[in-house]
C-alpha cells in the first residue's frame, strides 16, 4: 500500500497543562529561601518602575478581593491596600537583619603581616616573610616550594629557611608547615617541655598512628603503651589547619523562614516574613490612571503589563506564606512528639503524607521545604530534617534515623573507653530496645556522624 500525504482540517479536544507566567512565577517564589526572597524582591523593585516599596506606618485594613482583571485602577487599589503579611510593629524601623552582621575578622595574611611589623629584620628578610605569608593557603601551609623563592629573591636555600623559622614563631602556631607533620612538630616545641615521645610519632609514625596502631608504634619506640596513649592525646590537641581560624571565606547566614513559639501546651506556627518590604505602586504612576487626557492613555497602555506584574507578585508572595503556613502546621503535629521529648521521638515522615494531608501535589510540598529552616524551641533545623527515612521496630512500628542516630551516639558515649564497642554490640544493644537494625547500618549511621571505629575509640588508659 503506497503511502500518501497531503493537507487537511482536524478539529479535536485536548487537555494539557499550560504554564503561564503567574504559575511560573509563583512556582519560583515558593522554593525560594528567605535570603533568596528578599534579593529577588529587590531585583523586581529595580526592574519594575511602578513598584515602590511603601515606609508608611500606616497599614491597610481592606483588600480587593473581587478585582477586575482588565481595570488598572483595581489593580492599584489592590496594591496600595496590600501591606504585606506580617506585622511589623514589634520591628519599629529596623532594616535588613543581614545588614547588621558585623564584617568578617581579619584575615590570615592581614594576622600575620601585623605580627611582622614587630620584628627586628633586615629589608631582605621582612620582604622575603611576608612574600611567604602571601603565599599560605587557607589552612596556612606553605603553597610554594623553597627553591622556588631561592630563585625568586637571588638567595641561598639557608635563608630561605631562616625566613621560614619567623613565619613559624608567629602565632597560630603551625603556619607556614609544609607538611602536617611539620605543623604538628611546631606546635608542639612550643610546649614549655615538649613530649619527645609525642616528637617521635610525629615524625616517624603518623601513618600507624591514623590507624590506630597504638601497639606497634609503643614496640618501635621501646616503651609502655600507656606512654604512647599520654603522647597521643597531647597530639590531638594540637590543630592540624591553623589557618582555618582566619579563613576569609564569605560566611552564611540562616535566616529562619518559619518560627514555631509554645504558648502554654500548644505550638504556634508564625511564618517569618517581616524582613518581606511592604510593596505598594508608585503614586506618580497611579495618578496616570485617573486622567482622561491622550498622554495618560498612552502610559496606561504601557503601563498596564508592569501593574499586571506587580499584582502577581504580591499575589504570589502571599501564596507563598499561606502554603509555607500550612506545610509547617502539619509538619508540626505530626512530629508533635519530637517538638514535646525531643530526638528520640522524631518520627519517619514523607512528602507525600503532608501533600496528603492538604490536598496538594507532593512537588508543591518538596518546593515549599527546599533550602528552608524552622525556628523551634528546641533548635534551627533545615525542613528536610523533619522528613527522616525510618528503622523498624520490633513493635510493627517505625522509628526515625536521626533517633537511632542519637541512640547510637549515647550508647558510645557510655561507653568503657578500654573495651568500645563494636559495631556488631551496638546492633545487639539496639535490638535488646526492639530497634531492628544491621551491623553495616550502624557502621553507616556511625560514619555519618563522624565517629571512629572501635578500633581507633579504643584508649590504654583513663
Amino acid at each position: 500500500m503506497a503511502l500518501s500525504m497531503g493537507y487537511g482540517l482536524v478539529q479535536e479536544q485536548r487537555m494539557k497543562l499550560t504554564m503561564t507566567p503567574e504559575l511560573r512565577q509563583a512556582i519560583e517564589i515558593l522554593q525560594y529561601s528567605a535570603t533568596d526572597l528578599l534579593h529577588y524582591i529587590q531585583e523586581q523593585l529595580i526592574e519594575n518602575p511602578v513598584l515602590e516599596i511603601d515606609e508608611t506606618e500606616e497599614r491597610g485594613t481592606e483588600e480587593k478581593n473581587n478585582w477586575d482583571v482588565q481595570d488598572l485602577r483595581a489593580w492599584a487599589q489592590y496594591l496600595k491596600a496590600r501591606t504585606g503579611s506580617v506585622d511589623r510593629e514589634a520591628k519599629g524601623n529596623e532594616t535588613d537583619p543581614i545588614a547588621r552582621i558585623a564584617s568578617p575578622e581579619q584575615t590570615l595574611t592581614e594576622v600575620l603581616e601585623t605580627q611582622l611589623r614587630y620584628l627586628a629584620l633586615s629589608p631582605m628578610e621582612r620582604k622575603v616573610c611576608t612574600y611567604l605569608v602571601g603565599n599560605l593557603d587557607e589552612k596556612g601551609y606553605l603553597d610554594i616550594s623553597p627553591d622556588y623563592v631561592c630563585k625568586r629573591f637571588n638567595i641561598d636555600e639557608d635563608k630561605v629557611e631562616a625566613c621560614l623559622r619567623v613565619i613559624h614563631s608567629l602565632d597560630p602556631a603551625g603556619v607556614g608547615a609544609r607538611s602536617l607533620a611539620e605543623c604538628l612538630r611546631i606546635q608542639l616545641e612550643r610546649d614549655e617541655e615538649p613530649d619527645p615521645i609525642a616528637l617521635k610519632i610525629v615524625e616517624s609514625h603518623l601513618r600507624d598512628l591514623a590507624e590506630g596502631r597504638m601497639k606497634k608504634i609503643a614496640r618501635a619506640l621501646d616503651c609502655d603503651i600507656a606512654v604512647i596513649q599520654r603522647a597521643v592525646d597531647r597530639i590531638k590537641r594540637c590543630n592540624p589547619r591553623p589557618g582555618l581560624a582566619y579563613h576569609a571565606g564569605e560566611p552564611r547566614y540562616v535566616v529562619p523562614d518559619v518560627v514555631v513559639e509554645r504558648v502554654e501546651n500548644e505550638y504556634v506556627v508564625l511564618v517569618n516574613d517581616g524582613y518581606v518590604p511592604r510593596l505598594t505602586v508608585s503614586r506618580h504612576y497611579e495618578q496616570l490612571l485617573y486622567q482622561e487626557d491622550d498622554r495618560s492613555r498612552q502610559a496606561t497602555h504601557y503601563l498596564k503589563n508592569w501593574f499586571q506584574s506587580a499584582m502577581w507578585l504580591v499575589k504570589s508572595i502571599e501564596q507563598r506564606r499561606h502554603t509555607l503556613a500550612r506545610v509547617s502546621s502539619v509538619i508540626v503535629k505530626k512530629q508533635r512528639d519530637f517538638f514535646d521529648r525531643g530526638l528520640d521521638y522524631l518520627k519517619p515522615l514523607t512528602l507525600k503524607e503532608i501533600a496528603d494531608e492538604l490536598g496538594i501535589h507532593e512537588s508543591t510540598v518538596s518546593r515549599a521545604t527546599q533550602h528552608k529552616y524552622m525556628q523551634t524551641p528546641r533548635g534551627c533545623f533545615p525542613f528536610r530534617f523533619f522528613f527522616p527515612s525510618g528503622v523498624s521496630t520490633d513493635s510493627g512500628g517505625n522509628t526515625s534515623a536521626e533517633s537511632v542516630k542519637n541512640k547510637i551516639e549515647r550508647l558510645i558515649a557510655q561507653e568503657d573507653k578500654r573495651q568500645p564497642l563494636s559495631d556488631q554490640k551496638i546492633a545487639d544493644l539496639l535490638k535488646a530496645e526492639g530497634v531492628r537494625i544491621s551491623r553495616r547500618t550502624v557502621a553507616k549511621y556511625r560514619e555519618e556522624m563522624g565517629i571512629l571505629s572501635s578500633t581507633l575509640r579504643k584508649r590504654y588508659e583513663n
